[in-house]
């Protein structure tokens, strides 16, 4: 087979797999709260803690997480190169999105980017996980963290010398993690976010 096909078909399975929407099935399978009408209506992990559920919550995020990164680790065995592995790392994160299971309305894809920046360079995973939790910790908001830790990475990646590639795809998603958080931004300044850990 033709290695562009191959390449094709990575990408398109890569976005597949980003489709699948890991709150929703474990909502279902623990019999919780659809986390889509809990807080900010995200299907995603801080939603999932809404239900008073921790477990249902670390599961979900180690779901979104391994959605961004699994499909990264076969194409690694696969001997694709980082062009082809970051076109994938942003079709899981569109894919989470903007899933097609579920009319193209998904989560804002911050644990599926982490997945992804551990397939592409774990040092980028690394301090993007600093950075969440030390925003996390000083401001107290999930969104913010999500917010300020996406939007270095671009920078992080360029103060690394990192291939143009890598820059292009932090600087993408980062673009598109700012505007999922639309709404949170708003809330933000009007005073109207709902902290880590809220049940509303």
């Amino acid at each position: 087979m033709d290695s562009q096909v191959i390449y094709g078909i990575g990408i398109i399975l890569a976005y597949l797999a980003g489709s699948i929407s890991c709150s929703i099935l474990i909502a279902r399978l623990l019999r919780l709260p659809d986390p889509r009408s809990l807080g900010s209506g995200n299907p995603g992990a801080t939603n999932m803690l809404r239900t008073g559920s921790k477990k249902a919550a670390a599961f979900t995020l180690i779901g979104d997480l391994l959605k961004g990164l699994i499909p990264l680790l076969i194409a690694r065995s696969l001997n694709f190169d980082l062009f082809i592995l970051c076109l994938m790392g942003m079709a899981a994160t569109l894919g989470h999105m903007y899933p097609i299971y579920y009319q193209f309305r998904g989560g804002k894809g911050v644990a599926t980017t982490l997945g992804v920046l551990l397939g592409i360079n774990w040092i980028l995973a690394v301090v993007w996980v600093a950075s969440w939790i030390s925003t996390a910790k000083l401001s107290g908001y999930s969104s913010l963290a999500a917010l300020v830790a996406t939007a270095l990475l671009p920078v992080v990646a360029y103060l690394m010398q990192s291939q143009a590639i890598v820059i292009y795809l932090t600087g993408a998603i980062a673009i598109l993690v700012i505007w999922r958080h639309r709404s949170n931004i708003k809330n933000l300044i009007d005073g109207k976010e709902t902290k880590i850990g809220a049940k509303n």
